[in-house]
């Protein structure tokens, strides 16, 4: 692998919304790989309870764990300062070479840098849920995933040691960048 390695990543959100992002590999390892995002271009801020998560400029470290049912992002306002950590709900990546496939499960956890964690957009499954997007299954397995996330954060061991390991430096240097 080079470090200019590009994955595109098929972004499913149901019903019909498909966005593919394209980011550059980082690190590749049999259990995680972790790629970095381009400059966002966002119409405005994302912002919650008033904070600043993402917003034009921002760049994100995403760390894809494949077999599991989340992954990880380490945002950034677009000055370089994180402002957090973000988990999206999603089915198992699906990894065929540099093209990726998985679907969004609508529920996120968010950690405020420093603070503590919390899931995000529960309206947004039972809506889902409700309209026959996404099967009762389904979505058990997602909020059974954000439950665990924010226990095992409580006990102090999500997320793990390599989201601590790569931050927005190390990832932007190992890409030449930084």
């Amino acid at each position: 692998m080079t470090p200019a390695e590009r994955v595109a990543i098929h972004y499913r959100r149901p019903p019909d919304r498909l966005r593919v992002y394209d980011q550059r590999i980082v690190m590749e390892r049999d259990d995680v790989i972790v790629t970095l995002s381009e400059p966002l271009e966002l119409a405005g801020p994302m912002k919650l309870d008033g904070d600043v998560m993402l917003e034009r400029g921002s760049l994100v470290v995403w760390f894809t764990f494949p077999g599991l049912w989340h992954d990880i992002g380490r945002f950034h306002a677009a000055d370089g300062t994180e402002t957090g950590l973000y988990a999206n709900i999603l089915t198992p990546v699906e990894i065929e070479g540099r093209t990726w496939h998985t679907t969004d499960l609508y529920l996120d956890v968010w950690c405020p840098r420093g603070g503590s964690a919390r899931v995000l957009d529960e309206d947004e499954l039972e809506e889902a849920l409700a309209a026959d997007h996404v099967d009762p299954a389904t979505a058990r397995r997602a909020r059974e995933e954000a439950d665990r996330l924010l226990e095992t954060h409580a006990r102090g061991v999500w997320p793990p040691d390599v989201v601590g390991a790569w931050n927005l430096e190390r990832a932007k240097a190992t890409l030449g960048d930084g």
